[in-house]
């Protein structure tokens, strides 16, 4: 899928072909079926409980940070019935190293507070029902509903928003919501959760916000992003080729 630019034995820029958004999506797809075809959450939990309390801890802060915060906040708060006869001191004492601990611990009260007293401690499995708890929003919400109970859904976080602009899956897509709608068009409903993984991984770990490792990329060949910057390469390369000749 490259085309060569060859202007002499030590000047060779490779550009991808363009492809339609259809086929973009189908092989940014088949790609990560190949090689990333198991693709899960980096938060630790073993039920519904503990993942909406890690999702909410986890909002602009490391899954590493995350997991190394809930262990003694489980341990502490096994349940939901517990963790909404806490105190703010007792929380906040718990997640003091993670970002925004004052919000957080007013979330996670509120959170559990509203669940004993509207849902019977039960977490639902509706994302409009789950937006309604405090410290949930879309993304949280999406991502509870397809990793804890497999329902198809599309949370997408500052690695979802980046990489699927940098690739070419969206156009112009200003907000996540707006990313969403637009990736929701053309990722199979059976593939939205691990599709959510998959960008989200690719974010965190090759196109990463402020040096993204194109060259270790498997997707540079169909990737608009990288082709843009092998475009102003070309033309730097025309240049210096043309004053070299002169």
């Amino acid at each position: 899928m490259f085309k060569r630019f060859k202007f002499d034995k030590n000047i060779q820029i490779f550009i991808s072909v363009k492809l339609n958004l259809p086929q973009r999506f189908k092989a940014v797809i088949a790609w990560f079926e190949q090689n990333m075809p198991i693709a899960e959450t980096e938060l630790r939990y073993t039920d519904p409980y503990e993942l909406i309390v890690a999702v909410i801890l986890s909002a602009q802060c490391t899954d590493k940070r995350v997991n190394i915060i809930t262990p003694l906040f489980f341990e502490r708060f096994p349940t939901v019935d517990e963790l909404s006869k806490a105190t703010e001191e007792d929380v906040f004492s718990l997640i003091s190293s993670c970002s925004y601990p004052n919000n957080k611990t007013k979330h996670l009260i509120g959170m559990a507070r509203m669940l004993v007293n509207d849902f019977g401690g039960v977490i639902p499995d509706d994302v409009n029902a789950l937006q309604k708890l405090p410290g949930v929003g879309r993304k949280t919400a999406n991502v509870i509903a397809s990793v804890a109970f497999n329902i198809p859904a599309l949370a997408v976080d500052t690695h979802v928003h980046r990489v699927a602009r940098r690739i070419g899956l969206t156009y112009r897509a200003k907000t996540p919501l707006e990313t969403e709608k637009q990736l929701l068009k053309y990722i199979p409903q059976e593939k939205l959760t691990i599709a959510h993984h998959w960008l989200i991984l690719h974010g965190r770990y090759i196109c990463q916000a402020r040096k993204p490792k194109c060259e270790e990329c498997g997707l540079k060949e169909i990737c608009r992003y990288y082709a843009q910057n092998q475009k102003e390469t070309i033309e730097k390369a025309r240049k210096n080729h043309g004053k070299n000749n002169a």
